[in-house]
């Protein structure tokens, strides 16, 4: 939205978002290649979607990187998986590359082209923003408690 608006350069975000998403799967994997004791430590808990990251991997192959980056909740897992196995280095790369370019086309471009819908019902969330705002916090007081 603040590039669609002209207070951010698209560019400079597209790349940002890029490289970071980029070296953050890096990190994750080679962490786990490097340091498998500890990586297993971090996933202890997280045994369920391992072995859906694992199921994932066998069905789809690559092509589960590039998934990977629009699953919540397996986006940092997938990486971690990958790098306690054998998988190639260099194959992680390359696939890991090309990932995220369709990424920050598919959400850093696609949001900047939504900037427009957003802005266009900045009047009416003026108008009626505070009451939403009130009233979204009472339901999640009211859910926090329950649990």
């Amino acid at each position: 939205m603040l590039s669609y608006s002209g207070e951010l350069n698209i560019y400079l975000v597209l790349i940002v978002a890029g490289t970071s998403n980029f070296i953050g799967d890096m990190f994750l994997f080679l962490l786990a290649k490097n340091n498998k004791h500890y990586a297993k430590k971090l996933m202890k808990n997280q045994q369920r979607k391992i072995a859906y990251s694992h199921i994932l991997m066998r069905k789809y192959g690559a092509v589960v990187i590039f998934l990977q980056k629009y699953i919540y909740g397996v986006k940092t897992l997938v990486p971690l998986a990958m790098g306690l196995t054998k998988y190639d280095i260099g194959k992680f790369t390359i696939f890991n590359f090309f990932a995220t370019i369709v990424w920050v086309l598919l959400i850093g471009i696609g949001s900047y082209i939504l900037g427009e819908i957003v802005y266009s019902y900045t009047d009416e969330f003026k108008t009626y923003g505070l009451a939403f705002v009130v009233c979204l916090l009472l339901i999640i007081t009211y859910f926090y408690r329950k649990i």
